[in-house]
């Protein structure tokens, strides 16, 4: 293979951060390099980035179908005689229970082409309507607040590049220094300007302790803390009347909500004094420009849709959103968590961003399917409810990039659910802890090895390039996909409507988001190459009278939201308790959260040396304080116990965490399996479950 350099982006979060990537002597492998002209990064790569390739080693990844003997064991197959089980697994529950007996659950991780071609898959082949992602566990809450806001969910509606130029920033729920850590620079650079940091987050993480105000509130309680600080800035007379009456509507209402949350009260439901409570206000108003950051801090709640509409509320009422350099922004986790929404694998959408229950939005998609809108089933089953529904209603699960037996919460209960179901067939890169309970599991490309487009936390439609082939015996979702069509598509060609060649797919997906909230169709190929990035919206304008190319739209809102009306909407919430309080048997609160060196569920990051070495296993954060209390020492295990189950890990005694709650990061599976004890009390709005806060005891483990 020639020495070639490919420009490319990490598979990893939600940055995407550019990377150049060069083929080893062996050209099974590749290395990295800094890629400057991105500007996101801007060539900075975090630990999992520079180690990206160890996944690529034949050492560590799938490289066979495996298929479940008679004997109860994983064994290596044919692809053939796999996608046969596949057919014959899903087939056979479809024919005996019903098209919704079948069930297909995607990830945030999959690119846009197979986001795209697995929702058209569940619907078109399958007729199922029980499809839904991981990525309803990243940031639904706040695409349900943005939405219900703007008109529009786009996780950040301006680029990075505009953080260090306004005055203030409140991010909450985030630490990026350890989740995304070449974003840390913005908020370093922030304050080199003259702004300022105010991170909310109950644990004084090591983004916290570059901020200039941190509070740190119970965990749970980010909705009164906001409707706190709104009250505030009502009493102060520091709301902008102006931009009240001329770009939004139902701010009455909101703030007589505000205005029942006085200071005192909020300082006793938070723990954040009133003092903090005045300072946090006047640093955010102060300025002229500021903006209001969240990420699954406040979003991963039974209430978290209210929890980022109340934040919304503070920006809206200060004149901030769709303002140049400021406004609220979403920081997205998962690298294509933003575009893996915008096209088909969650329950209730069609491409483009569209709702499967709009008439219009079904007949636009079905003509370009080239089915009948009737055809299209309804919405489905969200993320834990479909996986909850596994053994009983849903017989079958095609899962694809996604590793819920870690990652779910009440994880033990999805575990005994999977275990439970008829057929389970995974697609992925890795045996992971899920694919281990598979009757089918088949090896796919990786990021080097395959082409397709990701969009990042900022709506930037990227480019990922292959840059060597995949091993023998590996193929990609796309193939898979083709495949599994042809066997169960009925009579025709039904897998000519599933092409291999991603190029292709985008081809089509411009199509079908042609027109909708999440426009792709003025975006090419050539020009993600050549633009490094298009920001939708971006419509297709060549057959105007101008016949120009729509640019792209880095900044939304600036002339109007994406309402009727083009007015922001207020949203009136008030302040209720977490689903699960702490009482006599459980008088802790646990909160869940990621370190810098492992990514989600661990299923690849785990497999990398370094990393490993970094963060070799879970551990529970407490405070010197509940550690006396309950007779636990540093590097000690501890059991943390809710109703749901037990998790046993080692102490981590330290000040940085509120002396009421423990934290424990959730990358890993056995008996530190931090999702084991967390609470799948779901948002009404979101469908996302409360990973964020649930009622645990400790216990001390004796030798």
């Amino acid at each position: 293979m020639r020495n070639t350099l490919t420009s490319t982006h990490c598979p990893y979060c939600a940055l995407q951060c550019g990377m150049n990537l060069t083929p080893a002597a062996d050209g099974r492998s590749v290395e990295v390099s800094e890629r400057a002209d991105f500007p996101v990064n801007r060539g900075a790569l975090c630990g999992k980035g520079r180690t990206s390739p160890a996944v690529l080693s034949s050492a560590v990844r799938l490289t066979s179908p495996l298929v479940r003997s008679a004997a109860g064991t994983l064994e290596p197959a044919s692809w053939e005689e796999a996608l046969d089980r596949i057919a014959e697994g899903i087939g056979g529950a479809r024919a005996e229970h019903g098209a919704d007996a079948v069930g297909v659950f995607g990830g945030g991780g999959l690119t846009n082409e197979k986001a795209y071609s697995l929702g058209k898959f569940a619907r078109v082949v399958l007729g199922t309507s029980q499809i839904d992602y991981n990525g309803r566990f990243c940031m639904s809450s706040a695409a349900a607040a943005g939405g219900r806001a703007f008109g529009l969910d786009r996780g950040l509606p301006f680029p990075l590049e505009d953080i260090p130029r306004t005055g203030c920033v409140i991010l909450v729920g985030s630490n990026p220094a350890e989740t995304m850590p070449p974003a840390l620079r913005y908020f370093t650079e922030l304050k080199e300007n003259g702004g300022t940091l105010i991170v909310v987050d109950p644990r004084r993480t090591r983004t916290a302790e570059q901020a200039d105000l941190h509070l740190a509130p119970r965990p749970g309680t980010d909705l009164a803390l906001a409707l706190g600080l709104l009250h505030l800035v009502v009493a102060e007379g520091r709301t902008d009347e102006e931009y009240i009456r001329e770009r939004t509507t139902g701010w009455e209402d909101t703030r007589a909500a505000a205005m029942a949350h006085w200071p005192e009260y909020v300082e006793r439901i938070t723990g954040v004094s009133v003092p903090q409570l005045r300072k946090a206000v006047r640093l955010f108003c102060e300025p002229e420009n500021a903006m209001v950051l969240t990420a699954r801090g406040p979003e991963q709640q039974a209430k978290g849709t209210d929890t980022v509409s109340a934040w919304i509320n503070l920006a809206l009422a200060t004149g901030r959103p769709g303002r140049p350099l400021s406004g609220y922004g979403c920081l997205t986790g998962q690298g294509n968590g933003q575009g893996g929404r915008e096209h088909g694998q969650k329950a209730d959408q069609l491409p483009g961003y569209r709702k499967l229950t709009d008439p219009a939005a079904r007949a636009h998609v079905a003509q370009v399917w080239g089915v009948g809108p009737d055809s299209l089933p309804g919405p489905g089953r969200s993320a834990y409810e479909l996986l909850d529904a596994l053994g009983r209603d849903i017989r079958a699960l095609l899962l694809m990039g996604s590793n819920p037996v870690v990652s779910a919460p009440r994880a033990a209960h999805v575990e005994e659910r999977i275990r439970s179901l008829d057929f389970l067939a995974v697609c992925d890169v890795v045996l992971s802890e899920t694919a281990e309970l598979a009757d089918v599991v088949l090896p796919v490309t990786q990021w080097a090895e395959e082409t397709g487009t990701t969009t990042n936390l900022e709506g930037r439609v990227l480019l990922r390039r292959r840059a060597i082939p995949p091993p023998p015996g590996v193929r990609s979702d796309l193939e898979v996909l083709h495949g599994l069509a042809a066997r169960l598509g009925g009579e025709g060609s039904p897998e000519k409507r599933f092409p291999t060649d991603p190029e292709e797919v985008f081809e089509e997906l411009r199509r079908a988001s042609e027109g909708g909230p999440a426009d792709y169709s003025g975006i090419t190929y050539r020009r993600l190459v050549e633009e490094n990035g298009v920001f939708w919206p971006c419509p297709d304008q060549r057959e105007t009278a101008e016949e120009t190319v729509h640019p792209g739209t880095p900044r939304l809102f600036l002339d109007r939201f994406a309402t009727e009306d083009g007015r922001a909407r207020f949203v009136p919430v008030s302040h209720r308790a977490v689903a699960e309080e702490p009482d006599e048997e459980y008088p802790v609160l646990l909160t869940t959260g990621r370190v810098v060196a492992q990514y989600q569920s661990g299923a690849q990051t785990r497999r990398v040396e370094e990393l490993n070495s970094a963060a070799p296993g879970p551990f529970v954060e407490l405070h010197p304080r509940l550690a006396q209390r309950i007779g636990a020492a540093e590097g000690e295990p501890v059991a943390v116990v809710s109703r749901r189950g037990r998790a046993v890990a080692p102490a981590r005694i330290t000040t940085s965490i509120r002396a009421d709650t423990v934290f424990m990061p959730f990358h890993w599976a056995g008996e530190g399996r931090a999702n084991t004890l967390t609470n799948p009390a779901l948002d009404p709005t979101s469908r996302m479950p409360e990973f964020k806060a649930c009622a645990v005891r400790l216990e001390a483990v004796r030798p």
